[in-house]
């Protein structure tokens, strides 16, 4: 006797035939692209948009991600969000999300750049909301808008140059291997983890962090309301402070939620109904304001522990970065 499973499978064999399966094949948009989302509906006539654009994780002018990862080099993408922004007649002002240790020095300062154009060229307001972390390059770049608004508890500021180098000399030599560069010059090579950093090395190194020091130090006392010189010397020594300490030092205009940086955004492009939009590839997630805003869970096992955005490579060269205990 057959089994009726089987039965339904004779069946379907004799119904379709015995020739080769074909499969539907559905196109689908451009996973390139950005969609505009709405995250929360406006009211009035006219009412105008706010768009709310995320300055999140490390500032680098490179893709992240790998396999079975979605990449996306977040610089790229900030680009083309603000350019959005710019071109749509409706967007009345923007607020920037940041969440951010800071990144390379080059890539915060196109960030900078790139708002202030955007300012310069629309006179749409921009206000930056400060959430866990915006230190160091993500302060930079927050220092290109109108107004800033912090949580009271977010870590704020780290107003500094790193360049980390380090030496593996001594450990070829107890393996008894040995490194020799082939070099133009004698300062081909510096900062090779191959040698010991030498004296003329490290006076071109430390030239160049401190110029760019004082580019940033620049920025935060043209764009900031600072008390005195004794206060600029305070805030720019590499230090961090909570979102309300940074109020009171004038790092912020003010501490308050996402949802009160926006509604200054209205204030200042004079739209109190504005809606607030963001721009999404297809298939993101979108919930609220805050959808994708935090920073990925460090993953530990026996083995490792990674820090997403930290551990992964990065260029080399200078940062305007905040990497407490690394």
């Amino acid at each position: 006797m057959i089994r009726p499973t089987v039965a339904a499978l004779l069946l379907m064999t004799l119904t379709v035939g015995c020739g080769t399966p074909s499969f539907l094949v559905t196109p689908v948009q451009n996973v390139y692209t950005l969609e505009e989302q709405t995250v929360t509906e406006g009211h009035g006539f006219a009412s105008g948009k706010v768009a709310l654009i995320p300055v999140e994780g490390m500032i680098v002018n490179m893709k992240t991600g790998g396999l079975l990862q979605p990449t996306e080099n977040d610089l790229s993408r900030f680009v083309q969000e603000l350019d959005l922004a710019a071109k749509d007649d409706a967007v009345k002002a923007v607020v920037l999300r940041v969440n951010s240790p800071g990144g390379t020095v080059t890539a915060s300062d196109v960030m900078y750049q790139n708002i202030k154009r955007f300012k310069a060229q629309t006179h749409k307001p921009v206000v930056a909301s400060l959430q866990d972390v915006a230190a160091s390059g993500a302060y930079y770049v927050s220092c290109a808008s109108d107004k800033i608004v912090a949580h009271p508890t977010s870590v704020v500021g780290s107003i500094g140059v790193i360049f980390n180098t380090f030496t593996i000399s001594g450990t070829l030599e107890k393996i008894g291997a040995k490194s020799e560069a082939i070099k133009s010059g004698p300062l081909k090579d510096m900062g090779s983890p191959f040698k010991d950093l030498d004296p003329q090395a490290r006076q071109v190194m430390q030239a160049m962090v401190d110029e760019y020091y004082k580019r940033f130090v620049d920025i935060v006392t043209s764009n900031r309301p600072l008390q005195n010189n004794e206060t600029v010397k305070m805030v720019t020594d590499g230090r961090v402070f909570s979102g309300t300490r940074a109020a009171e030092l004038g790092l912020v205009d003010r501490t308050g939620l996402l949802d009160d940086a926006i509604d200054e955004a209205r204030k200042l492009a004079k739209a109190p109904g504005a809606k607030v939009v963001t721009y999404r590839r297809p298939f993101a997630y979108n919930g609220s304001i805050y959808a994708e805003g935090s920073i990925p869970q460090p993953q530990a096992n026996v083995m490792q522990l990674k820090i997403p955005g930290i551990n992964d490579r990065l260029p080399s060269g200078f940062y305007y970065v905040w990497e407490p205990g690394l």
